[in-house]
């Protein structure tokens, strides 16, 4: 799942370009994202968002969703469209947070990446990376996906 040699090595270059404050974006054109774990909380930047510069210089972790492919803008139109991507997966991510019962917003996130990504890449995805998301402990995100009647994995760090 995640512990092949070449997802770390792919991780830790990701990371590195962030850390260098590189732009980069999400490729429009595949399902994929990027999970970008900060000290308090995650963001998911999904296809079409800009990742990197000054926004993700305080990334501590890095999480690619689905097959991810990251690009570079290749000129200004096309980084401001990246940055107002970006800013609609937060505002979608907040949506989903601005519920006050932690289990709803646990069941909300795990719908949305299931609608969008499918089963199979949501049973990858750690219970951790969820619950960070949406401001939930780990264990609101296992609870939810043991009641529910998709089979998700779990945690897999």
């Amino acid at each position: 799942m995640f512990t092949s040699r070449n997802f770390l090595s792919n991780v830790a270059d990701i990371l590195t370009q962030l850390s260098n404050g590189q732009l980069l974006m999400v490729n429009s054109r595949k399902r994929n994202g990027l999970i970008l774990y900060k000290r308090f909380h995650a963001e998911f930047a999904g296809p079409g968002a800009a990742v990197g510069s000054f926004f993700d210089l305080d990334c501590e972790r890095v999480l690619p969703v689905g097959n991810l492919s990251l690009v570079c803008p290749k000129s200004p139109e096309e980084r401001q469209k990246a940055y107002l991507i970006r800013r609609q997966w937060i505002r979608l991510t907040q949506q989903l947070t601005d519920n006050p019962l932690p289990t709803q917003r646990a069941q909300m996130i795990l719908n949305q990446f299931d609608n969008y990504f499918g089963n199979e890449i949501v049973a990858q995805v750690p219970d951790d990376a969820f619950a960070l998301l949406v401001g939930v402990l780990p264990q609101t995100i296992a609870k939810i996906r043991q009641t529910s009647e998709t089979p998700y994995v779990g945690d897999i760090s």
